[in-house]
């Protein structure tokens, strides 16, 4: 991690040594007392921390804050819920790379218990976020939700973003062309389930104002193309 991130309320309590962050600290970023590091609070400015005590148990923080990060990019993304360890990696690398919502739908040919794992009950999705923002030295999270269905999702888009969605079989354009043309500042990005859209999928994303647009002949597995695609967004819109 390039930046150890707090959640507000755990900044003016002792760090267990048993936390992960605590041995982070002393035994890769190697401080000892008196020492600073970089730190933040999620959401929330960054700063610097000092090491102000090391007991048995605990670490005793100090943290002056500073600026806020720069605001999300205004890049939602609707994704075909995958296998979780696919997710994993999913909540991570969109994190680091930046992304200002991410919509994890339920599709028709997508499998309905991956909306069980623990990775969505027990909580776990919200510690790849953050693994993600720490990695990218940032404090901000987006929102995330899981297993709505895409008509679920569709009213509550902003109505003036742009519209694509991902397809290798109907799309008759690449991604960044389609960005080029669309003079685009707000993207609505939605990428299909592991096995694709269906012909009736299709019909709404196309009914609700999506263009559909592919990354090229290769087929990229979901997190591949959501990574590539991401990008492909950032560096077309000047978002770098």
């Amino acid at each position: 991690m390039n930046i150890v991130l707090f959640e507000p309320e755990e900044i003016a309590a002792p760090l267990p040594r048993t936390d992960p962050r605590a041995t982070h600290i002393l035994d890769v970023l190697r401080r000892q007392k008196g020492d600073t590091f970089d730190a933040g609070l999620i959401n929330g400015p960054r700063g610097k921390a000092t090491l102000v005590d090391i007991s048995l148990q605990f670490l005793t923080l100090a943290f002056a804050g500073g600026e806020l990060p720069p605001p999300q990019p205004p890049l939602t993304l609707l994704i075909g819920l995958p296998r979780p360890q696919t997710a994993r990696k999913i909540l991570q690398e969109a994190t680091a790379l930046g992304v200002g919502a991410l919509h994890f739908i339920a599709t028709e040919r997508g499998e309905t218990s991956y909306a069980d794992s623990t990775l969505w009950s027990s909580g776990e999705w919200r510690r790849h976020l953050v693994a993600g923002a720490a990695q990218a030295f940032c404090t901000r999270l987006p929102a995330v939700s899981h297993g709505h269905s895409i008509t679920d999702v569709l009213p509550n888009l902003s109505p003036e973003a742009t519209r694509i969605a991902l397809d290798n079989y109907e799309a008759s354009t690449d991604l960044a062309s389609t960005l080029r043309s669309s003079a685009a500042k707000n993207i609505v990005l939605a990428i299909g389930s592991e096995r694709g859209w269906t012909a009736t999928e299709r019909t709404i994303l196309r009914q609700n104002r999506f263009i559909l647009a592919h990354l090229g002949p290769r087929v990229l597995r979901t997190e591949t193309a959501t990574v590539a695609a991401v990008a492909i967004v950032r560096s077309s819109l000047g978002w770098l």
